[in-house]
């Protein structure tokens, strides 16, 4: 006790246990968000640079806490330039969290009047997984997002809008090998095909399996800035994968790709 009180700083009431545990938390989920990231070792000099301020403010040292408070202060400015995607990602992250709450949906949804169709146990779902089966067939590489609550109208942009009803032959013809539109992804919102082309962010995760190729790493990014569904169809082997919240379902028959599309589709 004698030497915790030659240094006063080291004195901690609850409220100070409470701080540092606080901070503990912050700091761990930081880790976790950024681990394998290129941004994880910026933010290791950060918190050094926060502890060193700590430590020369706590031993009295003005010149060192003063320098120390002034690089900080201007590397708040520089942190938002610096984890602008990383910070975009943990928003759209918490905000699909509170979206995929049928309770704060459905609140939002009555506050707002929006009603959201769907295509579940219709014939377009019999359309688009037949599409599927056939392009799965003959090898034909077809990315396809079913979009939910997040607005992709970012993505959308990116491509060609079509505005059309989901149809078999539509679909085949769009990923056919020589068709103009052939190269992205295809965008289903509702009962519709919205656009075509379309370029999907690609996700950063290092532990994906190398037999998975662009086209797969594209939907994952996809499902981890959205709450979209995607669907992959390989032109290397014609395996049809089903991506949900960064999770890669390879699709073993035609009526389970249906299952979990109707699934999907009725928790829009």
């Amino acid at each position: 006790m004698m030497l915790l009180a030659i240094f006063g700083f080291l004195q901690l009431s609850l409220a100070d246990i409470l701080d540092i545990l606080l901070l503990g938390l912050i700091i761990f989920f930081a880790f976790k968000w950024l681990r394998g990231s290129s941004a994880m070792s910026i933010f290791v000099a950060i918190v050094s640079l926060y502890l060193i301020r700590v430590l020369v403010s706590a031993f009295n040292m003005r010149l060192m806490t003063a320098l120390m408070e002034t690089v900080l202060d201007v590397g708040v400015l520089a942190l938002i330039v610096i984890f602008q995607p990383e910070i975009r990602k943990f928003l759209t992250r918490l905000g699909n969290r509170y979206m995929n709450n049928p309770k704060s949906r459905a609140i939002l949804d009555s506050i707002l009047g929006r009603k959201t169709g769907n295509i579940a146990g219709s014939e377009a779902v019999n359309d688009l997984t037949e599409a599927c089966r056939r392009m799965s067939e003959d090898k034909t590489g077809a990315l396809i997002v079913i979009a939910h609550r997040t607005p992709l109208d970012e993505i959308i942009s990116t491509g060609d809008r079509i505005d059309a009803a989901i149809h078999r032959r539509l679909i085949m013809n769009l990923f056919f090998k020589n068709s103009p539109l052939h190269d992205g992804a295809m965008i289903i919102s509702g009962d519709r095909i919205v656009a075509a082309r379309c370029t999907l962010p690609i996700t950063e995760r290092t532990d994906i399996p190398a037999n998975y190729g662009m086209r797969h790493k594209a939907a994952i990014g996809m499902t981890e800035e959205s709450d979209a569904d995607v669907i992959v169809v390989s032109e290397e082997t014609g395996r049809i994968s089903f991506v949900k919240g960064g999770t890669v379902t390879t699709i073993q028959n035609i009526n389970e790709l249906k299952l979990l599309l109707n699934t999907a589709l009725e928790e829009a």
